[in-house]
């Protein structure tokens, strides 16, 4: 039994900083995720080649889970990676980090995230899915989704029609045996051009939903988070909108919420979004407030963009027991 299992595109990141005019020469919009083909990517890989680099599992549904592992929650992790050396990689990182694989191995090459990094910490990531994306239905474990109390996923999931409908099959088995829903819309184009199947999702299937101000806006055609957040609140239990810096709403059972968010020295953003997830998700499962579950979300996010690379610290749950007496005393 885990607690949690997600679906998602397991990806090898490879970290570069990079100045403005990189951003600028290769036409690329910053702070984004850009869907990038084979060719795409030996051109970035070439353009990059005499740069200084790191390399990291990841990918947005991973990194969610993995960062959920440290903190001590039990998880698992459907997907799929190439038969090669990053698949090979990317499987045993995983297994070390706690989590329960369910990945599936395909001919085709382990996905790849290039992060391009800029002097303000802001990361725009060109993404080839590989292998991730040719996950299909068929290949879903219907155990690992019965055996978790949590299924989570992403809007990234929708840029195929085959992790479409195996994301659909898994809500279907997630609701069919009282497995709660997380959706974490994840990127902002993502929602520019799924807009309708996400309203609908969260309308139906959705227990919680975590946007940014940007995909709230997109969603709502509304500027102001604390606005947006009233329309968002209707269409499931808990939708809560990160702000940056500035105060994440939370729409909950009717009500709304504000929490100030922690403020640090921004090194890289990269995976901000997705262990503020992983920390919300470890509040609620330890049955605390959404307040102080996204305080927590918070924190986990600070201490993730004060390093480089989308993984949270490996001692991340030493520092969130430290810092929370909530926790101290569980």
């Amino acid at each position: 039994m885990h607690k949690v299992c997600g679906l998602g595109n397991p990806l090898v990141d490879i970290l570069i900083h990079v100045d403005e005019d990189f951003i600028k020469k290769y036409n690329l919009n910053k702070g984004v995720m850009h869907l990038i083909t084979q060719k795409e990517k030996a051109a970035l890989l070439d353009a990059i080649y005499n740069f200084d680099y790191q390399t990291e599992v990841g990918g947005s549904a991973p990194n969610t889970i993995t960062t959920l592992s440290k903190l001590g929650i039990k998880t698992a992790l459907a997907g799929k990676v190439g038969d090669d050396e990053l698949g090979n990689l990317f499987v045993e990182k995983l297994v070390q980090k706690g989590v329960r694989s369910f990945l599936k191995k395909s001919s085709t090459d382990t996905g790849i995230s290039i992060v391009l990094i800029t002097p303000d910490g802001e990361r725009t990531m060109n993404t080839y899915l590989g292998a991730s994306r040719e996950f299909k239905p068929e290949e879903l474990d219907e155990e690992m989704i019965k055996n978790s109390e949590y299924f989570y996923f992403t809007g990234y999931m929708w840029d195929t029609e085959n992790q479409k409908a195996a994301t659909i099959k898994a809500i279907e088995i997630a609701k069919r045996n009282g497995v709660k829903v997380i959706f974490d819309l994840a990127d902002p184009f993502a929602v520019d051009r799924y807009r309708d199947d996400f309203i609908a999702l969260l309308k139906n299937d959705i227990d919680i939903a975590l946007a940014n101000s940007e995909e709230a806006r997109l969603l709502t055609g509304i500027s102001e988070p604390s606005k947006a957040v009233r329309e968002l609140g209707k269409t499931c239990n808990t939708f809560i909108v990160k702000n940056g810096e500035k105060e994440t709403y939370i729409a909950h059972n009717g009500d709304i919420h504000s929490v100030k968010s922690f403020k640090t020295r921004v090194i890289d953003t990269t995976g901000a979004g997705d262990n503020f997830a992983a920390g919300f998700i470890f509040g609620i499962i330890n049955q605390l407030s959404v307040e102080e579950s996204c305080r927590i979300a918070s924190f986990v996010a600070l201490k993730t963009i004060e390093k480089v690379g989308a993984q949270a610290p490996d001692n991340i749950f030493e520092m969130v027991k430290n810092r929370f007496n909530s926790i101290k005393n569980k």
